[in-house]
Formats: structure tokens, sequence, C-alpha cells
């Protein structure tokens, strides 16, 4: 089945997943998460995306992300993943392919799911065991988010920046927000909108990127044409 377009929206923050072949190991050492860093940070800078929130886990990355043109996002993650496999492939003595795939992403409605994004992008590792809060892990972007911990990486979306008057009131709102953990159901929405290519937000969010870029943002209701289920989303 074909799949759908990208989703090639300016100025839209978007949830992006990258994932390890087989879920295999892409990090091995603090050595390739530096390596990787540094990748995205050149990739964002040469085509003009911001990275407002991020984590690397041990098999994959999750980035929310803004890019300036259309094609923005897809050009950062082409030039991440050629040069990091060529890295790694060197570096372990290992041929073939890194990747699992496309990358997957999403649109993120910036009223109704852009904070909530940014929490569930840095909470990973607490839901994977690794740490019991998000500030003890290394390989995100909550120690700037959170505590001030400088990050080139990372450039503040307006709705962080709206969180206080200064950096000191930003922090603290913010790290107010990771007080209680992420609902089963909204674990479940955003993880269905970004591995299936939905649109991340309200009826109206996904009427109005539909109408903008002519394309599907949510599953045919049951007893859709046989016509339009032609077309369905990337396979998990």
């Amino acid at each position: 089945m074909a799949r759908l377009p990208r989703y090639g929206l300016p100025g839209q923050p978007q949830h992006v997943i990258q994932r390890g072949n087989n879920r295999a190991a892409l990090f091995a050492t603090d050595t390739d998460y530096l390596f990787f860093r540094d990748c995205l940070a050149e990739a964002c800078s040469r085509h003009t995306c911001c990275v407002h929130a991020y984590v690397f886990m041990t098999n994959h990355v999750h980035l929310l992300m803004t890019p300036d043109d259309e094609g923005g996002i897809g050009k950062v993650m082409q030039s991440v993943g050629r040069r990091y496999v060529q890295y790694f492939n060197f570096t372990y003595q290992r041929t073939g392919t890194l990747w699992e795939g496309r990358y997957k992403a999403t649109p993120v409605d910036t009223d109704r799911y852009l904070l909530t994004c940014y929490r569930y992008i840095e909470l990973n590792p607490v839901r994977a065991g690794l740490v019991s809060e998000p500030r003890a892990y290394r390989w995100s972007s909550h120690g700037q988010n959170a505590l001030g911990i400088p990050d080139p990486l990372v450039t503040a979306h307006e709705r962080y920046q709206a969180l206080g008057r200064d950096d000191i009131e930003r922090q603290t709102a913010y790290q107010a927000l990771f007080h209680e953990r992420l609902d089963g159901q909204t674990l479940n929405t955003i993880r269905e909108a970004t591995n299936k290519g939905w649109a991340l937000g309200n009826d109206k969010f996904k009427d109005e990127i539909e109408v903008l870029l002519r394309r599907r943002t949510r599953p045919l209701p049951k007893g859709g044409s046989r016509r339009r289920k032609e077309v369905e989303e990337d396979p998990q």
C-alpha cells in the first residue's frame, strides 16, 4: 500500500521518532551519543530546524522539532542518518543498515499537545526504568528545559517561553509539569499518532492540516470507501 506523504509544514512542530533496525542498539558509548548530538546540531543549523526537546535512548531517538521550510526535517534526518551510520559502521566494524526504515513523524497541536509532548519525550527514560526521574538521564533536553544546563542543541519554543518572565520562572514552571505522570490514554494517543502518521491534536487541528496538505490526518471511519483505503499509514 502507498505511504501517506510527509507533513511539509514550515513553522509547525513535529514529533519525530527514529528506531534502530530490529530495535538494535544505536549507541554503545558516550562518544556515540556525543557524535550523534553533534551531527544533529550541525544538520539542524544547515537546514534551519529547531529542536525543542529530545531524548536519545539506547535503540531509538525522540525529537520535537520545528522546520523553517517544507523539507527541513527530512533533510535533517537524511543528513544525520547517513553521517552517523558511516561513523557507527566504521567504529564497530559492521556493514548494512542501522535504521528501521523511515523515521516516524506527526505534527503537534501547539496549544493542546506541545508541552505534553515535551514531557512525553523527556519521561521516556523513566518509563523505561533507566532512571527514577528525568533529571537523572544525561542524554535528553531535560537538563536545559528544567534545570538551565546549557545545551546548544535546544531552542525554546514560544509555548515554553510563555511559562515565565525569565529563565528561573520558566524552569520552575516546567519542573512543576512533571509532578504528575502522563496518563495511559495520553501516552497511547501520542504513540498512535506518531507511529501511524496521524496529526496529534483535536479535530479542528486535524481539519486544518487536511485542508493545507490535502492528505488524511486520522484513520478512515469504519466502512470507508475501498479506494480511500488503498492509501494507508506507514506500518508500525
